[in-house]
């Protein structure tokens, strides 16, 4: 028993010693594998590390669409909601258009009167027309008077020398060639007259058709104007996007200019990437990007492209830009805005909205 106990006890001790022994070998070799791991990830950094700018600091945002009103009115139906995507064109609210109507009412009026009145100067351009031929007949006859008068008076001045003519028939005579030639001075100037009118007339008319007199193209203008003004109390989106801050409601009366709502356009949204100033140094224009959002994490990876990099700094642009004039100034590392565009597709595939954080990394590698 006691030789079955020896041998025993000489095989575990044996198997122990293998047991460590293989233990200490895969220790080794992992230790191997960290340090060859670290060797790998420092030698890529170093590789990598010129190639990209990255920085975490950075948030969607678009051009968003203020809507609102042309016209101030009452609002008669809100016909969206908050968080609703809407397409260009699609009606968004509607005001009271009573009175709008009642313009459109009285310009249309209005261009009928205007378009009578130039009729009107056509016709009396005929009348003028019809005045002239008769103030031609008074001065035929005012002219014949004249003549007749003369010859009496002519003829009466040669009998008088021999006494055959009184004193007052030469008297008499002598006063209607004065009458004659009056008449025949007004009958001219009435002539004047009636054709200075028709003048005066043809300016209004002469060179221009109906549609195109002055007077029927200012009414006409007055009744678009009000037209416009009806037609802008249906407020419509000018733009695809989501509704926004809606802050109207039924009922409210609204003054021209007052934000009604904002549309989000989210298929064309950026980002902003706030890179520190000393990663900027080979940032250029038109270089490639890759962007992952914390909304859809690192396995859902945007591309796009830098459109640009800001004139100016946050703290710049901020509503109190700071004053480092001060005896305790602290120099404080800054960022500059850099603009990325997004591929289109990628956003209609996994939609962003405003402000959400993004992670970007610039490829630099080509930049000199």
């Amino acid at each position: 028993m006691s030789d079955t106990a020896s041998a025993n006890t000489a095989q575990g001790a044996a198997s122990a010693s293998a047991g460590r022994a293989r233990r200490r070998r895969l220790l080794t070799w992992l230790a191997v594998a960290v340090v060859l791991a670290a060797v790998l990830y420092g030698g890529w950094r170093l590789i990598s590390s010129g190639k990209t700018v990255t920085t975490d600091n950075a948030y969607v945002g678009a051009d968003v669409a203020q809507v609102t009103p042309l016209v101030a009115g009452p609002v008669a139906k809100v016909l969206v909601r908050e968080t609703q995507t809407v397409t260009a064109g699609t009606p968004l609210v509607i005001l009271d258009d009573a009175d709008t109507r009642i313009m459109v009412d009285q310009a249309r009026a209005a261009l009928g009167q205007a378009e009578r009145k130039v009729r009107g100067y056509a016709a009396n351009d005929t009348a003028f027309a019809g005045q002239l031929g008769a103030r031609d007949a008074d001065i035929a006859r005012a002219q014949s008077d004249l003549e007749r008068a003369r010859t009496d008076l002519t003829r009466r001045q040669a009998l008088s020398a021999s006494g055959a003519v009184s004193g007052d028939e030469l008297t008499n005579a002598r006063n209607k060639f004065a009458e004659a030639q009056a008449a025949l001075a007004q009958a001219q100037a009435s002539r004047r007259a009636a054709e200075g009118n028709r003048e005066a007339n043809r300016v209004l008319i002469s060179g221009v058709s109906l549609e195109q007199n002055p007077e029927v193209t200012a009414a006409k203008a007055r009744l678009d104007a009000a037209q416009l003004a009806l037609d802008r109390t249906v407020i419509k989106a000018p733009i695809d996007g989501i509704v926004s801050k809606k802050q109207v409601e039924v009922g409210q009366q609204v003054a021209v200019g007052a934000p009604l709502m904002a549309l989000v356009p989210a298929s064309e949204v950026y980002v902003d990437a706030n890179f520190k100033e000393v990663q900027l140094k080979k940032v250029r224009a038109g270089q490639p990007a890759t962007l992952t959002s914390d909304l859809y994490g690192s396995g859902v990876k945007f591309h796009g492209r830098v459109r640009g990099l800001s004139g100016g700094t946050g703290s710049a642009f901020s509503l109190i830009p700071p004053q480092n004039a001060s005896g305790n100034w602290i120099k404080v590392v800054q960022r500059l805005p850099v603009r990325i565009d997004l591929d289109r597709r990628e956003l209609a595939a996994h939609p962003l909205r405003v402000g959400l954080s993004m992670k970007v990394a610039v490829d630099i590698s080509g930049a000199r």
